[in-house]
C-alpha cells in the first residue's frame, strides 16, 4: 500500500511526550496583517523605516495563514512535493504553520536549541528540510545549510569552524558524522531523519509527530543572524557569510514581483540543491509573494523527468541553472506540452543567448535571466516590462546601485570592462551579507573605496544593461588579450555539434595562456574526424567573435564536471590544464 508522506507527517501521535519539558500552554493568536508586499518592497529601497525586529515565520507565513482563512488567498497549497514514486505532501499555509511549530518544539525543547545557536542542516530536497528552515525562523536558531554530497572531510571542516551544537540529516550521512564527531566538541546533538533508528541519534519524524502544535515565535530584531552560508572554496578553504532575518526576510520581495514575476495564485518550481542559496531565494520570494512552492525530489539530473513533471503538474513559473536549460533544449521539446508554464527564470551562471533563443522559439515562454551571489539578493537581472538584450544580464535591481569599477574602485565609463560592484558607502543595502565570519581580512579584501567588489567581469552599455565577461579568475589573459570564457561557449553553443562546452585557460610557453574548449558533441557528429571537426569549431568561432578569442585547443569529452545543481565547475578543468 502506497505511504501517503503527508498523512505520515500530519497525523498526531501522543506516545512521546516525556522527550518534553513540562509546559504551560497558551492559545496561539496569528498577528494581523500589518505589512503587504508592496510594504516589504518599499523597506527594501529604504523608503519605509527598517522595522527593530522582524520574523518571516510570523510577519509573513503567519500572516498568509490568516489571509487564507479569510478567503483572502486563493486555495492553493503553500508547499507541494512529490518524489516520482506516488508519494505526496501538500501542505497550506495552515499545515505548514502547524508542522513548522512542532519542528520548532522539536528544536527547542528536545535538542535544547537557544536563539542564535547553530544548526547544520544537510538534507536533499525532502518536505523535512523546509520544516526544519521555518522552525529555525520561529526559534531564532541560525540555519547552516549543506549540500548532501558533502564528504566526511568537508562536514567536519563546517561543524569545527562553525560551532554548530546540533546537526539534522539523513541515514546514508550518519556514519560519516558519527566517525568526526569526537573533533566536533560544540556539536552536542544529532537529529536523523528516517524511518528508523539510529543510536546515539534522535529521530526527528517520530518527534515531530508527537510534538505540540502550540508554540510562541521567537521575537527576533531585524538585525539577528538568520542564516550562514559556506562559500564554494574556489580559493582557499570555504568561508562562512551571514544574512540576517531582515535581509533574506525582505530582500527578495522586488525580485519576486518584478524578475520571477510570482503572484498568490502562482505554483513555482526551482530545482536547486537544497544546500545552494538559490533554495533559499525561491522559499523566501514564492512565500513572501503568497504563492506555491513546489518540488521533485530528483535524486539526479533528468532532463526527461524535469520535462515530464512540467507537462504533468500546473506549474507557472519554472528556475534551474542555465546548463541545465541548455541540456533541455538538446530534446525534442514538440513532444512536451506545458499547459500552465508561462515564465521562466535562470540564474547561478551566464545564459547563453543562443539557449534562450531555442527555449522562446519551442515553447513560447520567456527565460529571464538573473545576477546574484551568496553575499547578495538578486543583484541584476531582466525586468517584467522592460527590453530583453539577448546576451545580456539585464538592469541593477533595487536597493543596489550597480557600478562597473576599476581596481581601485573608481567608476568606469559606459563600454569599458572592469570589476562588478556593488555600492556600500554610505549605506550598506539591508539585504546585503553582514560579512565573512571570523575572517575580517577576507571581508576587507573585497572593498574597495564605496564598493564592494563581486570577483566578477563584465560591462555596462549606455542603456545601463550588464554584460557579464566572466570570474576575474576565469577570465583568460592570452598575450595581453583578456577573454571571458561566456563569449567563446557562446559561440561555440550555436555550432550544431556542440551539446555544451566549458572554456578556460591553458599554458602556452609563448602566449603564457590560451583558450582551451572542453565540448561535449551532439551524438550525430561523435563518429566526425576530430582534427576536422576542431578546425570546424575554431573557424566558426572566428566568425563569431574577434578572432583572438577563437580556442586554439580543442578536447572532446563525453561531460563535463557539474556540482549537484548542474553548474559546470570550470576549476576542476583548470586544474586539469595547470595541475593546481
Amino acid at each position: 500500500m502506497r505511504l501517503r508522506l503527508a498523512r505520515l507527517l500530519l497525523q498526531p501521535l501522543w506516545g512521546s511526550q516525556a522527550f518534553y519539558k513540562p509546559l504551560r500552554y497558551v492559545s496561539i493568536g496569528l498577528p494581523r496583517p500589518q505589512k503587504t508586499i508592496t510594504d516589504f518592497e518599499a523597506i527594501l529601497e529604504g523608503k519605509q523605516a527598517i522595522p527593530e525586529y522582524f520574523n518571516f515565520a510570523s510577519d509573513v507565513l503567519d500572516m498568509w495563514t490568516q489571509m487564507e482563512k479569510t478567503g483572502k488567498r486563493p486555495p492553493n497549497p503553500a508547499f507541494w512535493w512529490i518524489n516520482g514514486q506516488g508519494d505526496e505532501v501538500k501542505w497550506s499555509f495552515e499545515e505548514l504553520g502547524i508542522q513548522s511549530r512542532k519542528a520548532a518544539n522539536v528544536l527547542s525543547r528536545v535538542c535544547n536549541l537557544r536563539p542564535g545557536d547553530r544548526l547544520l542542516v544537510i538534507l536533499p530536497r525532502i518536505p523535512e528540510w523546509w520544516l526544519v528552515n521555518v522552525a529555525c525562523m520561529r526559534t531564532g536558531i541560525i540555519i547552516i545549510p549543506g549540500i548532501s554530497q558533502l564528504t566526511m572531510k568537508d562536514i567536519q571542516y563546517r561543524l569545527q569552524a562553525s560551532g554548530a551544537k546540533a546537526i539534522v540529516t539523513i541515514d546514508s550521512l550518519a556514519p560519516q558524522v558519527d566517525a568526526i564527531s569526537a573533533d566536533c566538541p560544540s556539536l552536542r546533538t544529532k537529529v536523523l531523519v528516517s524511518g528508523s533508528s539510529r543510536q546515539g541519534w534522535l529521530n526527528f519524524r517520530e518527534l515531530c509527530q508527537a510534538a505540540p502544535e502550540e508554540h510562541n515565535c521567537v521575537k527576533t530584531k531585524s538585525q539577528d543572524p538568520s542564516v550562514i552560508y559556506f562559500t564554494s572554496g574556489t580559493s582557499g578553504a570555504p568561508k562562512m557569510l551571514e544574512h540576517t532575518q531582515i535581509g533574506y526576510g525582505v530582500g527578495f520581495s522586488i525580485c519576486a514581483r518584478k524578475f520571477m514575476d510570482l503572484t498568490n495564485s502562482d505554483i513555482f518550481w526551482n530545482t536547486s540543491d537544497t544546500g545552494w542559496v538559490k533554495t533559499a531565494w525561491s522559499s523566501y520570494s514564492t512565500w513572501i509573494t503568497g504563492a506555491c512552492l513546489f518540488t521533485h525530489e530528483l535524486p539526479k539530473t533528468d532532463t526527461s523527468l524535469i520535462l515530464n513533471t512540467l507537462c504533468q503538474m500546473p506549474i507557472t513559473v519554472f528556475c534551474c541553472v542555465p546548463t541545465m536549460f541548455q541540456m533541455i533544449v538538446q530534446q525534442d521539446l514538440s513532444r512536451y506540452k506545458f499547459k500552465s508554464l508561462r515564465h521562466c527564470v535562470a540564474g547561478g551562471e551566464s545564459l547563453n543567448p543562443d539557449v534562450r533563443t531555442k527555449w522562446k522559439s519551442q515553447t513560447g515562454v520567456d527565460l529571464y535571466e538573473g545576477y546574484g551571489q551568496s553575499e547578495t539578493t538578486l543583484i541584476c537581472g531582466n525586468q517584467i516590462g522592460k527590453k530583453i538584450k539577448p546576451g545580456s544580464m539585464g538592469k541593477a535591481f533595487p536597493p543596489y546601485d550597480v557600478q562597473i569599477v576599476d581596481d581601485e574602485g573608481n567608476i568606469l565609463p559606459p563600454g569599458k570592462e572592469g570589476n562588478i560592484g556593488i555600492r556600500i558607502k554610505p549605506k550598506l543595502p539591508i539585504c546585503f551579507f553582514t560579512g565573512y565570519l571570523n575572517n575580517a581580512e577576507k571581508t576587507a579584501s573585497c572593498k574597495r573605496g564605496d564598493f564592494y567588489l563581486t570577483g566578477d567581469c563584465a560591462h555596462m552599455d549606455e542603456d545601463g544593461y550588464f554584460w557579464f565577461k566572466g570570474r576575474m579568475d576565469d577570465v583568460i589573459n592570452s598575450s595581453s588579450y583578456r577573454i571571458g570564457p561566456f563569449e567563446v561557449e557562446s559561440a561555440l553553443s550555436e555550432h550544431p555539434a556542440v551539446a555544451e562546452s566549458a572554456v578556460v585557460s591553458s599554458p602556452d610557453p609563448i602566449r603564457g595562456e590560451v583558450v582551451k574548449a572542453f565540448v561535449v558533441l551532439n551524438s550525430n557528429f561523435i563518429n566526425q574526424d576530430p582534427g576536422e571537426l576542431t578546425r570546424e569549431l575554431q573557424d566558426h568561432v572566428k566568425r563569431l567573435t574577434a578572432p583572438y578569442k577563437y580556442p586554439r585547443k580543442v578536447e572532446f569529452v563525453q561531460e563535463l564536471p557539474k556540482t549537484v545543481s548542474g553548474k559546470i565547475q570550470r576549476s576542476i578543468l583548470r586544474k586539469k590544464e595547470w595541475g593546481n
